[in-house]
This record gives C-alpha cells, sequence and structure tokens, in this order.
C-alpha cells in the first residue's frame, strides 16, 4: 500500500509532481539540496493551489490540507520511509545514477523508485541500484497540476508488478498513464523534440521569422503552441540535452542538435527562465 511518497528536485516539475501526490492524499517529502530552494517551492506550491481555489476547483480547506501533507528535507534521508520516490533533478545520466544508487541504500526494500526523466535510460539508471525490479519511468508533463499524460517506461529488468503498481498511482492522480519502450526520448520526446529542432534548422536558414514558423504550427496544424515558444517553455538547455541522448543513444544524423540551439544554450539564452529565447519575456 503506497501512503508515503518522496520527491527529489524542487524545481518546476518537482514542484509540480509534489503537488498532484499531496493533492490526492498522500503523504509528501521533497527534498533538495537548500532549504532556500524547498521554501521557494513550497510558496511556488501554495500560489498554484491559491489558483486552483480562485477559480472554483479546490476548497480552502483542501488548499490547507494539501500544504499540511507536505514536509521538506536538504538529504535523502529524509526518504527512509517512502514507499515510492520520483527523482526529478538535472538531466544528466550520472547525477541520476549516483542519486540512484544513495535512494536504494536509504530507502526501505518494497520502496519503488521513479525517475521523471525525459529522455534517459531507465535500464541504466535500474543498473546503479539492487533492486532493478523496482526502477521504473514516471514521465511528468508540464505544467503536472494540469496535463493529464504520464509517459510510463518500463526497463529492461522492472517488473510487471512495479509497472501495476505505478499505473494505479497515475490513476489515483487522475493521470493517464501510457507505456513507453526504454528506447532514448521515449514516445513523446522521439517525436516532439526533431520538430522543435527543425523549427530552429528553418529559423536559422532563414525560412521564416519565429513568429511565422510559429503562427503556421498554431494555425496550420492546430498546435496550442508554436515549436519555439514551447522550446522557451520547455528550456533550450534541457531540449539540448535531450537531442544529445537521442543523437548519442540512435546514433541517427537525423538527430543532430540546431548549431542555433547549441549557440543559444552557449549564451545563456534559455527560454522562459533567464527572459531571453527565440522570445523576450518580462521578469
Amino acid at each position: 500500500m503506497i501512503k508515503t511518497i518522496g520527491v527529489v528536485g524542487a524545481g518546476t516539475m518537482g514542484n509540480g509532481i509534489a503537488q498532484v501526490f499531496a493533492q490526492s492524499g498522500f503523504t509528501v517529502h521533497l527534498v533538495d539540496v537548500a532549504q532556500p530552494l524547498l521554501d521557494r517551492a513550497r510558496g511556488a506550491i501554495e500560489k498554484s493551489l491559491t489558483k486552483f481555489v480562485e477559480k472554483g476547483k479546490l476548497s480552502a480547506g483542501d488548499r490547507d490540507a494539501t500544504l499540511g501533507r507536505l514536509t521538506t528535507g536538504t538529504t535523502i534521508e529524509h526518504l527512509a520511509d517512502a514507499d515510492y520516490v520520483v527523482e526529478a533533478i538535472v538531466e544528466n545520466a550520472e547525477a541520476k545514477r549516483e542519486l540512484f544508487a544513495g535512494l536504494d541504500a536509504v530507502t526501505r526494500p518494497h520502496a519503488i523508485l521513479a525517475s521523471n526523466t525525459s529522455s534517459i535510460s531507465i535500464t541504466l539508471l535500474g543498473a546503479a541500484t539492487r533492486r532493478p525490479d523496482k526502477v521504473l519511468g514516471m514521465h511528468f508533463m508540464n505544467p503536472v497540476p494540469l496535463m493529464t499524460l504520464v509517459e510510463m517506461i518500463r526497463g529492461q529488468a522492472t517488473s510487471a508488478d512495479s509497472m501495476r503498481i505505478a499505473s494505479e498511482l497515475c490513476n489515483a492522480l487522475g493521470k493517464t498513464p501510457v507505456e513507453a519502450a526504454d528506447y532514448p526520448g521515449f514516445i513523446a520526446n522521439r517525436i516532439l523534440m526533431p520538430m522543435i529542432n527543425e523549427a530552429i534548422f528553418a529559423l536559422m536558414e532563414g525560412v521564416g521569422s519565429a513568429e511565422a514558423i510559429d503562427a503556421v504550427m498554431k494555425l496550420g496544424m492546430n498546435h496550442p503552441m508554436g515549436p519555439l515558444t514551447l522550446a522557451d517553455f520547455i528550456g533550450l538547455d534541457v531540449c539540448l540535452a535531450i537531442l544529445n541522448v537521442l543523437h548519442d543513444g540512435l546514433g541517427d544524423p537525423k538527430y543532430r542538435p540546431c548549431p542555433l540551439l547549441r549557440r543559444m544554450v552557449a549564451a545563456g539564452h534559455l527560454g522562459r527562465k533567464t527572459g531571453q529565447g527565440f522570445y523576450t519575456y518580462q521578469p
């Protein structure tokens, strides 16, 4: 029986994941390396919940109860009593492997360890633990409180029982689990990132302005936002990291990251989070 959830990483995704679990009645321990990050995360979660209250989708009492189910800590030892842990740290294989080895050492033997990775091999992460049958991918979409899809990734050694428990958890959150095989990028980013990359190539080659490229995809293909706006929203550094995983993992030149994307990341123009990407954003 899953009652206590650990979430590692208090960035945008970690906040959202912690929020939806706490909203659904689970006890949640949110962990990151520094207290100011955790304080900012709690503030962001409170702000998000208050928006739901203002829209009439949540009562003030439920908001307060949700916040009451959320605790924070700066070490993974805080997760010793967790039944299920979701990792949402930087998209870097070595950092994730090191974390999974640490989680394996401090959590109870029955605990399932899930990664919110958008592209990194679950088999690779599972191999860093003594419980690869209990390691899986649980890739939430941003913004987590609003998006219903969760991409579920089964590693080479992930057990059917672990996948069943994870899928049941998704249903408890009001999310829809969709299973993908453990190939670079899974389903979502195997399809999305080449589209974004091609849009950046089109911009670099002067095929159209950023506004024109986005307008064609919004008005012609009925996408809710254009690929360049979406790239800014995701973070250009994250897009580059995923394209590198696709390129390295599949060895196909069609996944080669656009030189303009590399240049923008090198310049620190990462999209919304830095105020500058393909578009300029006010702080």
